[in-house]
Order: structure tokens, then sequence, then C-alpha cells
């Protein structure tokens, strides 16, 4: 019987949704019927064919805690976790641990295989993710020291910690130096606290400055803007035209800070995340993938602790 859609076999062609529960926590489902009695699994491609011990049959094993197998994608093998259940679809995540399939005990390991090619540019892209927030994670947390380096701006300015019998701030545009001057006997919260209050400042003047020029694009007006210290939100708008930014916005660069104003500014046409509210923000911000994209590779844990 001639197949309508050969990469995936005509049992694994009746959809494909994409659940998208966090940047790097993701499940693919596709959904598949049993098979009926006659059907032919279809086989790989020649050029991408799996070795012949990863067609063996489902082991004991595998079917109560799951099993490591590898396939070939672009040349190199990648290990995965194949978990049978008595679920109706194919489940792919993307963890800590690397990628898990989950997939009903009647699905072959062609078929798995098939669906992991046609999804291998999500998988490979997911995986390199992930790999960039472990590293990221794994570098060392920033000493609040003399010469330490801190983001600004979308790059870094470097502190430098004088002593004095008074406090003071001033930033050195030419040398992309922020000299504090601190009693002897000051605290590192106290310096902490210092840095955080020149930042905010900051902070609200970028966004004050950002904030009329995108208004007036958009042809709204917004009430008043307030500085945010969300952990999970970068920016809020209401129906009344208030506006909040996070202010550790000014770590990012100045595309960043600019597609967040746009976007909330934007909720004072659409007050939805529809198609209408994202090409009203495009119209503004052409290129605000780009920025939206950047924006979700950066992670609050990694970012300066005050």
């Amino acid at each position: 019987m001639k197949s309508p859609l050969p990469s995936l076999g005509k049992a694994i062609q009746r959809a494909l949704q994409l659940d998208l529960f966090s940047d790097f926590l993701v499940s693919e489902r596709l959904r598949t019927p049993p098979p009926q009695p006659g059907n032919r699994a279809v086989q790989p491609p020649a050029t991408l064919q799996a070795p012949p011990q990863l067609a063996s049959p489902e082991t004991d094993t595998e079917r109560r805690t799951g099993d490591l197998r590898r396939v070939q994608l672009q040349g190199t093998w990648l290990t995965y976790q194949l978990q049978r259940s008595k679920r109706r679809s194919i489940g792919f995540l993307i963890n800590e641990d690397g990628l898990r399939i989950t997939a009903p005990r009647w699905v072959t390991l062609a078929d798995i295989e098939k669906a992991i090619h046609e999804k291998q540019a999500w998988i490979l892209r997911k995986l390199a993710e992930r790999r960039e927030l472990t590293a990221r994670r794994l570098r060392p947390l920033m000493q609040w020291c003399d010469g330490a380096r801190l983001p600004y701006l979308g790059n870094e300015i470097t502190l430098r910690i004088t002593p004095g019998s008074t406090s003071g701030t001033h930033f050195r545009h030419d040398a992309n130096e922020l000299m504090i001057s601190l009693p002897h006997a000051a605290s590192e919260q106290q310096l902490k606290d210092r840095v955080q209050a020149w930042l905010q400042q900051e902070a609200r003047r970028e966004f004050n400055q950002r904030l009329p020029i995108f208004a007036e694009k958009l042809n709204v007006r917004y009430h008043s803007m307030s500085l945010s210290s969300a952990t999970t939100r970068w920016g809020s708008c209401t129906s009344q035209g208030k506006i909040r930014l996070n202010w550790r916005l000014i770590h990012f660069s100045p595309q960043i800070i600019d597609y967040v104003v746009a976007h909330e500014l934007a909720h004072l046409r659409e007050m939805n995340h529809s198609p209408r509210f994202w090409a009203t923000v495009q119209s503004v911000f052409p290129d605000f993938e780009i920025a939206r994209h950047q924006l979700r590779q950066h992670a609050s844990a990694d970012l300066p602790e005050f």
C-alpha cells in the first residue's frame, strides 16, 4: 500500500503537536493510531539507516525502565533514552539528561527513528541550548572586589573600588569603569547596594529615553513607568497605561531593551499576544524576533546577585 507521507509512514501522519513548557523543556507528540493488520513499517533511508542492533525488539527491561539507544544524526551518534508506555503518541523531551523519547509499545523502532530524523533540526537545536545553559550555570559567581567585571548595556564594565571617608559613584565612559568610593569598614553588601542603586538609576534613564520614541511610533500614550524587580517577568503593562520594566534589563544590549519597551507599549493597542499584537510590535521593531530570541537565552541566574 502506498503511503502519502513516506517519511513517517501512514500510521504516523495523522497529526503533529508542539507543546512548549519552557525554552528547554519541550514535548512534541506524533499522534498515531494502533497499526492495522498487514501494515508494513517504513524503513529508514539508506543514507541514515540505523545499525542492525537498533532494530532489535524491545526487551522486558526496556518496557520497565527505559533503554539507552543510539541514532546517527548529521554524521554523529546521538544517545537517547527510549521508554515504552500505554500512551497513544510518541513524545520528545529535552532535559538535563539529554533526549528522552516515550512511545507506545506497538510503535516499531524503525518508525521511532524515522520520527527522530524528521525532527533532527529541533532536537539538535534544543540540545545545543541545553548545553549552553549548563555551561553558563557552571561559570564561577561574580566576586565583588576591585577589578570585577559587570554586565552593562550588552557589554562589560570594570568595577573599581577606592577607599575614602565619604561614599561616591562615578562612571568613566572613556575607560568603561565604575568608580565606587567607600569607607574602609564598608561591607560587601554596602558595595552591592551602591552598584545596584547606580544600575537602577541608569535603567530609569534608558527606559525614559526609549518609551516616548516608541509611544510616538505606535501612536499610544502611557500613564507612567516604574521599575520592577520581578524574577520571572521583564515587563508588564496595564490597560490604564502603567508600564513596569525590570531594572535588570540594563545588563542587556539596547536592542533587547528596545524590544521589551516596544512589546509593552504594543499592549496598549492589543492586550494579548495574538497575531495582530506581534504584527504591531513588528511595525515599530522589525527585528523583534532576533531580540526576543536573544532575551530568551538569558537567565536571571546568569546575572550578578545583589
